[in-house]
């Protein structure tokens, strides 16, 4: 049984059945959604319909907008944390669980959508994309590291360290160490900026710098060091640092 009465499931408060008004509006936006696609509807009203599947119970279109005022995006409402998702008024364990779910099939998706079996940097819009859906909209940065094999193909992809809103330590010879350990011949280092602004900083241009001349002697390439953020996204390699 959950502690939270507005996660609809307490035995001795049992949430009013949605009104006749609400059943018609929800059943139009599911249909318009079924016939058109996700692309037809704004923010709210996917969102309102993912809200529907955790709270069948309750007309959740206010909540959905609520949700979009506090948080600021489509986007940033699935990463949230659930500390901040807690102290949304209509919000409970079970609907905040169900959240976090969509929030991991689609960065599932995401990293799907990378075929493992060609270059990555044939894939690059689809790398960015999933780059952004699982770090723009972190609170505290991630350093995350992806190994490629000699055809530049993805080996693994892991997030080496996390740190605080504006720093991650990052220590180069753990990055050289852990591409050995992997067999990878090649790197793309991405980083997220919780600032939302994506240029890179002097000490993010130094320490991509300090890896790239530890890996170049053992004959691993570091491809590029991209740097995410809410508004965009940075190249190192573009911005012709590295």
């Amino acid at each position: 049984m959950s502690d939270r009465p507005d996660d609809f499931a307490e035995a001795t408060h049992p949430a009013p059945a949605v009104s006749n008004d609400h059943a018609g509006h929800r059943q139009r936006v599911r249909e318009r959604f079924l016939k058109l696609g996700g692309d037809a509807l704004a923010d709210y009203e996917l969102l309102e319909l993912a809200l529907q599947l955790a709270i069948p119970r309750k007309d959740t279109k206010a909540l959905a907008k609520t949700l979009l005022r506090e948080f600021g995006s489509f986007s940033a409402v699935f990463n949230a944390s659930e500390t901040r998702l807690a102290k949304i008024n209509g919000l409970g364990p079970t609907s905040i669980a169900h959240l976090k779910v969509i929030q991991a099939v689609a960065a599932r998706f995401g990293r799907d959508r990378i075929d493992h079996d060609m270059p990555i940097l044939s894939s690059w819009n689809q790398l960015i994309d999933y780059c952004r859906s699982q770090m723009a909209y972190q609170p505290i940065e991630q350093f995350r590291i992806l190994f490629l094999d000699k055809k530049n193909r993805l080996i693994a992809d892991e997030v080496q360290q996390t740190g605080t809103v504006d720093h991650t330590p990052v220590y180069p010879r753990e990055v050289i160490k852990r591409s050995l350990e992997l067999s990878a011949t090649a790197l793309i280092l991405v980083h997220n900026h919780p600032s939302g602004d994506p240029a890179p900083s002097s000490a993010d241009i130094r320490m991509t710098r300090e890896i790239g001349d530890i890996a170049k002697p053992l004959g691993i390439v570091l491809h590029d060091h991209i740097i995410i953020g809410k508004s965009g996204h940075a190249s190192l390699r573009s911005l012709k640092l590295i």
